[in-house]
């Protein structure tokens, strides 16, 4: 989604990323995946309006902290057991677009583990927040 990185509307944003943040958690719809936890690799990339993040004071305050990212997603996947990376990743791209100075969020998850004969299966969703 390479695209996304020239869309007009984030051509005065940074991007701030969190990238192959590996994680055992529990997801699947099968039985076999209900009772135990798989590997996922989750990449985020936040896009912010340089406005709003270009620090002045060389302040961690003065930006959104990669802290941010991790413990978002680590309060979803306390929330338990999710079917469908399709959900994961939305829920995921929705609470970064609730931080006040994120204007569009890229989430992906990947489930490695799948399939002998491929390195992933996943899932991918860009969303930029409503003016």
């Amino acid at each position: 989604m390479l695209s996304t990185l020239f869309h007009p509307a984030l051509s005065d944003c940074r991007r701030l990323f969190l990238r192959n943040y590996e994680l055992l958690i529990n997801i699947g719809v099968h039985e076999f995946e209900k009772k135990g936890e798989q590997r996922v690799v989750i990449n985020v990339d936040l896009f912010i309006p340089l406005a709003v993040s270009t620090p002045r004071g060389d302040q961690l305050e003065e930006v959104v902290d990669y802290d941010f990212i991790r413990t978002t997603i680590a309060r979803r996947m306390a929330q338990g057991h999710v079917h469908l990376q399709e959900t994961l990743c939305d829920d995921i791209v929705t609470a970064m677009l609730a931080h006040p100075k994120v204007r569009a969020a890229r989430v992906s998850t990947e489930k490695p583990d799948v399939y002998p004969d491929c390195e992933a299966v996943g899932v991918e969703v860009f969303r930029i927040k409503e003016a």
